[in-house]
């Protein structure tokens, strides 16, 4: 379980540095992974954590959104501060071109069509972009090329 590791030894050197804002947001991550792993009943795999953090980062993106819209520029300055730190164990995120890429490689592996196929390219597309790319902006390039 080496991100349970790199969050603890993250940790540890957040508490020397004395950065609240860093402690604070590796210990939400470390409580995130631990919460996960009780409610499977055993350690997580890798695309556990992926998924795990996936999460985090989205909530954080939505409350940054609701922040911006309520004029909360305290709040957004702090949020933008987590993004940054859980982007960090978070592996590096795939362009729209890239996003693209793929779109096509899988509408063409599976045969889709049409708009009624695209359950099947996000059943096959998904996996392969967990933690790498925002769910968001995959359904919006399948429904543009499926279009």
């Amino acid at each position: 379980m080496a991100l349970m590791d790199e969050l603890n030894a993250q940790m540890k050197v957040a508490m020397k540095a004395k950065d609240k804002e860093t402690l604070s947001v590796v210990r939400m991550l470390k409580a995130a992974v631990q919460n996960k792993q009780i409610a499977l009943g055993h350690d997580l795999t890798e695309s556990d954590e992926k998924s795990v953090l996936a999460s985090e980062l989205k909530q954080r993106k939505e409350s940054l959104a609701e922040f911006k819209a309520g004029g909360r520029d305290d709040l957004v300055a702090q949020t933008e501060g987590e993004i940054k730190i859980v982007e960090s164990y978070l592996p590096a995120q795939l362009t729209e071109a890239q996003v693209a890429s793929l779109v096509d490689s899988v509408i063409q592996e599976t045969g889709a069509t049409g708009k009624a196929d695209f359950g099947k390219v996000m059943k096959t597309l998904m996996p392969q972009v967990k933690g790498q790319a925002d769910g968001a902006i995959v359904n919006r390039i399948v429904k543009a090329k499926l279009s």
